[in-house]
């Protein structure tokens, strides 16, 4: 199997796939059904994980203040719905011509519950919503950040993934051991809204890794008006805070202390930061006020652009 890994990696590669991961199915034991990716292919050996980057210029025009409408599509919709779905296709065929199954799987909020009944006694009920951020760290590709954004030791968070299981036998990827995020809080700092305690943590642990994160209060984060979005598939789900100020932050402190291989040539942060609110705004949770500036999605988190 290891002559199919390669080929596997090096089609990925000359698709465009910036980063692609394997775990075998051993790692995703004790994950419950309704968020483990082998409840969809029992018969599954292992998972791939496939990143495209988020590209840093992608983020400017939020990092400016002038234009937010852009990001959401570069950065994050076509990002998903096109440029790596259709990655994510091609790899699926791929694999298929080769004479195993492979089954996509788009990144579907995990903490979205079931939307139907089972169909038989010991499944769970559809649909199933794997945790992608636990995939992210078993394929050896991420940590998890104190900001609790997986972070890759290459583009930081300026990533998204999507995912195959597949029934070739391959070999895992290592486990990521060296620290991306420092754990310096300075993304609690950089939230105006306070929604990140610097004190009040909780563990979460992943195939024998610990990580320590942040409580974060989510239904602050609703109402960030400095780069976070509403989920565009549930307004109950947690939002996307790639673009927030708080993870632009990060991104900065991790340019700063060079920790990061994909480099460039001129720091992000050029000008004085911009943000609105403090610690003390008064959570407004109603559906009528959108959450970013713009006017590019409604706070219902209704998909499209």
């Amino acid at each position: 199997m290891d002559n199919l890994k390669q080929k596997i990696i090096e089609f990925a590669k000359k698709d465009g796939i910036d980063l692609i991961g394997f775990a075998e199915k051993a790692r995703f034991d004790g994950i419950e059904p309704q968020h483990n990716p082998f409840a969809i292919f029992p018969e599954g050996k292992t998972v791939i994980m496939l990143g495209k980057r988020i590209c840093r210029g992608s983020l400017r025009g939020i990092e400016e203040g002038t234009n937010f409408g852009d990001y959401q599509l570069f950065g994050k919709n076509w990002l998903e719905d096109e440029f790596l779905a259709l990655s994510a296709y091609n790899l699926t065929n791929f694999i298929e011509s080769t004479g195993w199954e492979a089954v996509p799987v788009f990144p579907n909020p995990s903490d979205l519950g079931p939307s139907g009944v089972a169909v038989r006694e010991g499944v769970p009920a559809p649909n199933v919503y794997p945790d992608f951020d636990y995939a992210a760290v078993a394929c050896g590709l991420c940590q998890i950040s104190y900001n609790r954004i997986v972070f890759s030791k290459e583009f930081g968070s300026r990533q998204r993934f999507h995912m195959i299981i597949t029934d070739a036998e391959l070999e895992s990827t290592p486990l990521l051991e060296e620290s991306v995020c420092s754990g310096c809080r300075g993304c609690a700092d950089a939230c105006p809204l306070g929604a990140i305690s610097k004190t009040e943590t909780e563990e979460i642990t992943i195939c024998g890794k610990t990580f320590t994160v942040g409580k974060i209060n989510y239904e602050i984060c609703k109402t960030c008006q400095n780069g976070a979005v509403a989920n565009r598939f549930s307004a109950n789900s947690v939002p996307d805070r790639i673009a927030a100020l708080c993870n632009r932050s990060c991104m900065c402190s991790l340019e700063q202390r060079d920790a990061l291989s994909n480099r460039f040539e001129n720091p992000f942060r050029t000008s004085q930061v911009w943000s609105i609110g403090n610690a003390t705004y008064s959570a407004d949770t109603s559906s009528e006020k959108a959450n970013v500036l713009g006017g590019v999605f409604s706070k219902s988190g209704n998909r499209g652009h």
